[in-house]
């Protein structure tokens, strides 16, 4: 506790986090193929995070909220930025190529969205007033627009849900969520049409992915079988046929969720969930815990936002929404998104430690 205290961070949180890690490890090296050099490259990745995790946490909430709209501009310059001479790959104009590193300025979106719609909300009491809402509800929407152009759906979709959420909890009222539910029914068309073609057939094959099995519905039918194949106990870790066999796509980053399925069950599925819940739910804990109004809203907005990350992936590998393209959280193999939501959590903690020692 005491160290706990002295490094700014919740022991809690910081065990439930490290657990995911761990998982994260094994099924990162049986969806890599028992690649070692995957599986090093994913422990260094987790080592900088944790030390981001680290460095975030000892910032003080006051800080952070003077640093929010400069936080918001500067990735707001820098997804501009993406547009004009940002890296591609695959189809998709998403990075920002430096040479020695490569990194998603849309990552930074993840917590410079919430920030800077907390900053707006709590510099007057709340509820707020429509044209908090207002300038809240533009600040969300106008970075979503632009990862969308990259194209990126998926994390478009987690900007818009990362700053609703930090609007809903700074008790926005309910004729104010009702115009802005009329808003969104009045543009859904005009959305559908400016979808590209394959984003409009990942929609459409949620409901029948057997209507294009070899194309558009192939990733949800492979990843269904390996989850629908795997029993109550599963096959075992490094025996499931259909992620050693190579049938399921994307298995070491969007669906690492259905090797982890196959390969541990129903309940290794129900206990890696649960771990889940209790990471959120400490993290709304700490939320309760805090003593101002802008880390209270910013840290419930991520606690909840780390929630619908979770929500969205297993939704998206079992064929109950779309495909988006979202990792699993703390397994996934991954860079910068590990990056993102360690710094996250470092807000988190930092929020509630530095009010104990204040206290």
């Amino acid at each position: 506790m005491i160290l706990g205290n002295r490094l700014r961070i919740d022991g809690a949180l910081f065990f439930g986090i490290v657990m995911l890690l761990g998982v994260g490890l094994f099924v990162v090296f049986s969806a890599g193929g028992e690649d070692w050099d995957l599986l090093q490259r994913h422990g260094i990745r987790i080592l900088v995070s944790l030390v981001v995790l680290l460095l975030v946490a000892q910032v003080p909430p006051d800080a952070l909220q003077r640093w929010s709209p400069y936080v918001f501009f500067v990735g707001m310059g820098a997804l501009v930025l993406v547009l004009v001479l940002g890296y591609a790959d695959r189809g998709a104009q998403r990075w920002l190529d430096f040479g020695v590193i490569r990194f998603q300025p849309s990552e930074i979106m993840k917590l410079a969205v919430p920030m800077a719609v907390v900053w707006v909300l709590t510099r007057r009491p709340l509820p707020p007033r429509l044209p908090d809402l207002i300038l809240a509800v533009a600040l969300t929407l106008l970075p979503a627009s632009l990862v969308v152009i990259q194209p990126d759906l998926g994390t478009a979709v987690l900007l818009i849900i990362s700053g609703l959420l930090a609007v809903f909890l700074a008790g926005v009222r309910w004729h104010h969520l009702l115009m802005l539910a009329a808003v969104v029914a009045a543009t859904a068309p005009y959305l559908w049409y400016r979808l590209h073609d394959y984003q409009q057939a990942r929609i459409v094959t949620m409901f029948n992915p057997w209507a294009d099995p070899m194309g558009s519905g192939y990733h949800i039918i492979q990843s269904q079988i390996a989850v629908g194949s795997a029993g109550i106990a599963g096959k075992g870790w490094l025996r499931g046929t259909q992620s050693q066999l190579e049938f399921i796509p994307e298995r070491s980053t969007d669906f690492i969720f259905a090797v982890f399925a196959e390969e541990f069950g129903l309940i290794g599925a129900a206990v890696l969930l649960v771990l889940y819940l209790f990471v959120v739910g400490r993290s709304l804990v700490l939320a309760y815990r805090t003593q101002d109004s802008y880390s209270r809203l910013l840290v419930g907005s991520l606690a909840l936002t780390f929630f619908f990350y979770v929500f969205v992936n297993v939704a998206m590998v079992t064929g109950v929404l779309p495909v988006v393209g979202i990792p699993l959280p703390l397994i996934s193999y991954g860079g910068t998104s590990m990056v993102t939501l360690m710094a996250a959590f470092g807000i988190i903690m930092g929020a509630c430690t530095h009010r104990r020692l204040m206290s």
